[in-house]
């Protein structure tokens, strides 16, 4: 699927964040984000193109901001108040000129390049299912190990982390909810049923949240992302399938994916972290970006106004108490470098091919101030052939699989992460978006021990467990003479694994 994390990420150097955070300014403070929303009239009638207008957090702003969206032929579709966010449909051409132009709009942009077209499904791609003889043969290992899931003997990447130990001194509090930001969650599965927070979850697509009954579950079994990664963080362990690293937290599902074409578009994001914090999650699970721009560039007024709603909303949610972890990306780059090919922008109607400066143009929202950027491994605790990194930009690594030169010496010696299904099944699938799963269930673990830790004291707990195994002497894996990525730094903080691999054991110690 090409909008997740099946697709690179980017993570940002101490100086950038601190750079994106004065030129984007602080959140005004809020008790509550609670959108208002317009008439089901209003909403229903599709316009071209969907847009954020963001300006000041205050009633009298925003209620001229709005008359101002209407007289260029805009329609509100929902106001996030208190972080001065409006989502507006609008079938004039000229409207982001127009509105930008307005009194008390800060910045402005449209959230897509295709206009807003019917819904339909997506197809996410292939995925390799466990068959039953598969399965029988890994329930006949596992039982060999007491108090171990049926599948858990594939389940290496728990191991790696120590997460099996970790579960039988503190599996988890119910107190603590990962809410996974994806492509909706499956929570009739028998591994999610039982820590499913139905209270947190909702269907954000549009800009608006849903919390109608069954609102956040996948579209089709094709979009499975959400519900795989739902897995990882907390399948429970109940004698069925597989095992989650933070077994005891609850899990709730928050989708965004656009029906029609799988895209996560910002206004989707928005609302999802606003719904996020604003219901008392304490963590979120990113394993996408925000389509349709890779990188967002502060010198366009389009991308602009995205990275501007997008963190506006994220920030709300950190003050509020929620800690955010993002995937680093599958292309194998340095996001230290200097300059960035990207060929896959916009990627709702033709790419085009741009030479980007990552300190400059933003991956959103794994760039954005405080969010955990995360890169892969495999089995041999060695960076993930695919997985992106970069000194400075990484925070931590975690298990997100290795099919090529990382294999197990489990029952099905495969080197991907083995997790949750939609309609009960299981399935094998890796990359980074696997790998932030995995640090957002030791995270969860951590904020279970410490239940008072802000976001930034849980990110600094996370980066504190970990263990670093530093840079390989060679990282040449196919074999050919050239090293395949070159890490930068030292055994305490490097570009490969930040500031080191998850460890859930330690976390719970």
């Amino acid at each position: 699927m090409a909008h997740l994390r099946s697709r690179r990420r980017l993570a940002l150097a101490v100086p950038v964040v601190l750079s994106l955070t004065a030129s984007l300014g602080f959140l005004p403070a809020a008790a509550s984000a609670a959108p208002r929303t317009v008439s089901a009239e209003q909403a229903t009638d599709a316009p071209a193109l969907a847009y954020v207008v963001n300006t000041k957090a205050d009633r009298r702003t925003i209620a001229s901001v709005e008359r101002a969206i209407a007289a260029a032929g805009g329609k509100v579709v929902v106001t996030h108040d208190r972080i001065g966010v409006i989502v507006v449909h609008s079938a004039n051409p000229d409207f982001g000129k127009e509105i930008r132009r307005a009194r008390g709009v800060q910045s402005a942009g449209a959230t897509r390049t295709a206009p807003l077209t019917a819904a339909g499904t997506t197809d996410e791609g292939a995925a390799d299912f466990v068959t039953a003889a598969e399965a029988a043969r890994t329930k006949a290992v596992s039982a060999k190990t007491p108090g171990s899931e049926p599948l858990e003997a594939d389940q290496w990447d728990l191991r790696a982390i120590g997460a099996d130990e970790a579960a039988k001194i503190n599996d988890g509090s119910r107190k603590v909810t990962v809410a996974v930001i994806d492509t909706g969650v499956d929570d009739t599965h028998p591994d999610l049923a039982p820590n499913f927070s139905a209270a947190q979850s909702a269907n954000c697509v549009g800009g608006k949240a849903d919390t109608g009954e069954g609102a956040w579950r996948p579209y089709t079994a094709d979009d499975y992302h959400g519900t795989h990664v739902a897995g990882e963080i907390a399948a429970a362990r109940n004698g069925i399938g597989v095992a989650g690293v933070a077994p005891g937290v609850k899990v709730a599902g928050i989708k965004v994916s656009d029906p029609d074409n799988g895209l996560f578009y910002p206004e989707n994001v928005v609302c999802a972290f606003v719904f996020a914090a604003d219901h008392g999650v304490e963590i979120t699970n990113n394993s996408y970006y925000v389509d349709p721009w890779l990188y967002n560039c502060m010198d366009d007024p389009d991308q602009r106004a995205i990275v501007d709603a997008v963190n506006r909303a994220q920030l709300y949610a950190q003050r509020k108490g929620t800690l955010h972890l993002a995937s680093a990306g599958n292309s194998n780059h340095d996001l230290a470098s200097d300059a960035i090919v990207d060929d896959s922008s916009p990627n709702d109607t033709t790419p085009g091919t741009r030479t980007i400066d990552p300190s400059e143009c933003f991956d959103v929202p794994t760039q954005l101030p405080g969010v955990v950027t995360v890169s892969a491994t495999g089995v041999q605790n060695l960076k993930s052939y695919y997985s992106t990194y970069g000194k400075g930009v990484v925070d931590v690594a975690a298990p997100g699989g290795d099919r090529r030169y990382q294999l197990p010496d489990t029952p099905s010696k495969d080197g991907r992460i083995l997790s949750t299904m939609p309609n009960g099944e299981y399935a094998w699938l890796q990359g980074t978006s696997m790998a932030s799963p995995h640090a957002a269930g030791v995270a969860a673990l951590l904020k279970s021990k410490h239940p008072w830790a802000s976001p930034a004291q849980l990110q600094a707990l996370l980066k504190a467990q970990a263990d670093n195994p530093g840079c390989p002497e060679s990282y040449d894996q196919d074999g050919d003479g050239v090293q395949d990525a070159t890490c930068e730094g030292g055994s305490r903080v490097n570009g490969f694994y930040g500031f080191g691999v998850v460890d859930a054991l330690r976390a719970v110690k």
